[in-house]
């Protein structure tokens, strides 16, 4: 399953209004570790639609965000729940790792 498109347009209610758990990966187009994330989070989306909604969202395209967030590196995937943030994850990672984070949340 692809991730959603998360942006400056469609943060406060893909996101913030969103009553399942939404992991939002903080990526840019010229980030080699964004990449190699992308195919782990279309599996981890496959895995986990009942739960979570996983969205990607460009910081060069939405740095409003990515600012408001405090995103320094990328990839940054930030766990929001009831539009609060209540996890991140910095840096490449794997599946099991990515589905750990989101299933710890109750």
């Amino acid at each position: 399953m692809e991730p959603i498109v998360i942006n400056t347009e469609n943060f406060e209610n893909d996101v913030k209004k969103n009553d399942k758990i939404v992991l939002v990966d903080f990526y840019a187009t010229w980030c080699g570790p964004c990449k190699m994330l992308a195919p782990v989070l279309e599996q981890v989306a496959d895995e986990v639609k009942e739960k979570a909604v996983i969205g990607k969202l460009d910081i060069d395209e939405s740095l409003d965000i990515a600012k408001e967030f405090n995103v320094m590196s990328v990839p940054t995937m930030i766990l929001f729940k009831d539009g609060k943030e209540v996890d991140r994850i910095v840096g490449l990672r794997q599946k099991a790792q990515i589905l750990e984070a989101i299933n710890n949340i109750q």
